[in-house]
C-alpha cells in the first residue's frame, strides 16, 4: 500500500477528510443535525450532475453547489437550528433537479452518465490523482481548522442557545458558520465514500465518540482519530480483497465501531433491567431528565 501511487493519493486525502468528518460529524450529532448532512450528499450529488451537463468538473460543481445550497438551508432555517421540514422540502427540490440533469448529461454524452453517477453515489478515492488528492487535503485542513476555531462557541450554543445568546455569542452566524462547513464535508467525503454512504464517515464515528466519551474536545479527537483509522482499515481490506468496493470497507468499518462503542451500555442496560424484575413498578421512581448540558463537561 505505501508503495502504490494510487493508494498513496487515497490516503492522503482520505486521511484528512475523515479528520474533518470527525469534528464536524461531532457537532452535527449533538447539534441533532445528521438528517442535514444526509441532505448535503444528496445536494453533492445533484451538484456533480450539474456540473458536468453545464461542461464543467464534477469537483467544481459539487463543491459550489453544496456550498450554495448549504446557505440555503441556513436562510430556511432562519436561526441557529433548522428544522426537519425545510430539509425535505429541499431535498424533493435538488433531487428533481439532479435527475432532470442526469438526463441532459446522460444524452449528450453518448451514455457516459451512468459511470459518472456512479462514482458519485459510491465514491471514487482510487481515482483521485495528485492534484485533486492534494485538493482535497486542503480543503478538509481548512474546515478542520475552522471547526476548531469556533468549537468552544459552538459548542456553548448547541448546550444552551439562549444562554449563549445573552451573552453575546452570535447564535445564527455560528450556526450558519457550522452548515457551512458541513457543506464543504459532504463534497469532500462524497469523493471518498459516495453520496450514499456518506453517513458511514460522517455520523457513525462522532456516534461512537460520543459514546465513549462526553468530554468536548477528547470527543472531537476521538471522533477524528475514528474516521481516519476506518479510512485506513477500509483501504487496506479493499486493497486485500479488489472485489469489495473501498467506500463499502470504510463505511462497514466505522459502523462496527459504533455499534461495539455501543455495546457495553446496552448490555449494562438489559442488566439492569433483568435485576430489577418489577421493582420499577412498585417503587414509582421520579422519570430521569437528560439534560444535555450537563452531560458535556467543559473544554
Amino acid at each position: 500500500m505505501i508503495t502504490n501511487a494510487i493508494l498513496q493519493h487515497a490516503l492522503l486525502a482520505g486521511t484528512f477528510i475523515a479528520i474533518a468528518c470527525g469534528l464536524v460529524g461531532w457537532f452535527a450529532v449533538l447539534r441533532v443535525q445528521v438528517f442535514a448532512a444526509d441532505a448535503l450528499s444528496h445536494f453533492a450529488f445533484t451538484g456533480a450532475i450539474v456540473g458536468l451537463a453545464l461542461g464543467l468538473d464534477a469537483r467544481l460543481g459539487l463543491f459550489v453547489f453544496t456550498i450554495a445550497c448549504a446557505m440555503l438551508l441556513a436562510a430556511l432555517g432562519g436561526r441557529a437550528h433548522i428544522d426537519d421540514l425545510a430539509i425535505g422540502i429541499a431535498i424533493t427540490w435538488v433531487l428533481g433537479l439532479g435527475v432532470l440533469a442526469l438526463g441532459f448529461f446522460a444524452t449528450s454524452s453518448a451514455g457516459s452518465g451512468g459511470a459518472s453517477a456512479a462514482n458519485t453515489l459510491f465514491g471514487s478515492i482510487l481515482g483521485l490523482d495528485a492534484v485533486h488528492a492534494q485538493f482535497a487535503a486542503f480543503i478538509a485542513i481548512g474546515v478542520s481548522m475552522l471547526m476548531l476555531v469556533i468549537a468552544r462557541p459552538l459548542l456553548f450554543s448547541s448546550l444552551d442557545p439562549g444562554a449563549a445568546r445573552a451573552r453575546g455569542v452570535p447564535v445564527v452566524l455560528l450556526g450558519v458558520l457550522f452548515l457551512l462547513a458541513l457543506g464543504g464535508v459532504a463534497a469532500e467525503a462524497t469523493q471518498a465514500v459516495g453520496a450514499l454512504l456518506l453517513l458511514g464517515l460522517v455520523a457513525a464515528p462522532a456516534g461512537a465518540a460520543h459514546r465513549l466519551t462526553t468530554h468536548a474536545y477528547r470527543g472531537m479527537m476521538l471522533s477524528a482519530g475514528i474516521g481516519v483509522f476506518a479510512v485506513w482499515v477500509g483501504l487496506w481490506i479493499a486493497n486485500a480483497f479488489p472485489n469489495i468496493p473501498p467506500s463499502t470497507a470504510i463505511t462497514a468499518v466505522a459502523a462496527a465501531i459504533f455499534v461495539c462503542a455501543g455495546a457495553p451500555t446496552s448490555v449494562r442496560r438489559w442488566a439492569r433491567r433483568t435485576d430489577d424484575g418489577q421493582s420499577t413498578a412498585t417503587d414509582n421512581p421520579s422519570p430521569k431528565i437528560d439534560v444535555p448540558s450537563a452531560r458535556y463537561r467543559p473544554m
